[in-house]
C-alpha cells in the first residue's frame, strides 16, 4: 500500500516530474499529458459516482473503474519493461465487455445519435465518457512515440463505451435519451 507522509515535494517545481523507474521529464512531456488525462477521466467518473448514489448498481462498478484507471496511472507512469510493474489486464477488459453486454440487452434500440443529457447522472457519464475518449487519443499520441501496453488503449475505448451504455441506462433504461435531430428539428 502508498504511504504518503508529505503532499508536497518540491521536486516539480523546476517543471519536471519523476516516473515510477526515478527517471524524470519535463511536465509537458507526452507522458504525463496521457497520465493527466486518465486521471480526469478518473475525476470525472468520481462526478458521475456522486450523481448515481451509493445504492445504484453501477455505484461499485464505477469505484471499481476508478480504481484499474489508477492501475492505468501506474502502467504509463512506468515505462519500458521492469520486473513486476503493475501492468493492466485483458481482464479487466474482459469484465467492461461483459458488463456492455448485460446494459446492452436492457436498453431499448437506438434509433437516433444520442446527445449528451437527460437526467443528472446520465449528463455526467456522458461527460465522463468525453474525457475518456481524449484521454484515448493522448495515450494513442503517447504509444506513437513510446510503446505501451496495448490493452490500456483496449480498456480505455471500451471504458467509453461502457460510460455511454451506463448513461442509457440512467435514462429510463434509454426511453429518457435526448435524442439528435439533424438540423436542430427545423
Amino acid at each position: 500500500m502508498v504511504k504518503l507522509t508529505k503532499i508536497y515535494t518540491r521536486t516539480g517545481d523546476g517543471g519536471q516530474s519523476g516516473l515510477a523507474d526515478g527517471s524524470r521529464l519535463p511536465k509537458t512531456d507526452a507522458r504525463f499529458a496521457a497520465i493527466g488525462d486518465v486521471d480526469e477521466a478518473n475525476a470525472a467518473i468520481g462526478l458521475a459516482i456522486a450523481a448515481i448514489g451509493p445504492n445504484a448498481p453501477a455505484h461499485t462498478l464505477l469505484q471499481q473503474i476508478q480504481n484499474e484507471l489508477f492501475d492505468v496511472g501506474a502502467d504509463l507512469a512506468t515505462p519500458g519493461k521492469i520486473e513486476g510493474a503493475l501492468r493492466l489486464s485483458p481482464k479487466a477488459t474482459a469484465r467492461l465487455e461483459t458488463e456492455i453486454d448485460r446494459l446492452s440487452a436492457t436498453l431499448g434500440p437506438l434509433t437516433s445519435f444520442v446527445l449528451p443529457g437527460g437526467s443528472e447522472a446520465a449528463a455526467r457519464l456522458h461527460l465522463a465518457r468525453t474525457v475518456v475518449r481524449r484521454a484515448e487519443r493522448t495515450v494513442l499520441v503517447l504509444h506513437a512515440i513510446a510503446p505501451l501496453n496495448p490493452e490500456i488503449l483496449t480498456y480505455l475505448n471500451r471504458l467509453s463505451d461502457l460510460l455511454f451504455q451506463l448513461a442509457r441506462g440512467e435514462n429510463s433504461l434509454g426511453a429518457d435519451d435526448v435524442l439528435w435531430r439533424p438540423g436542430g428539428g427545423d
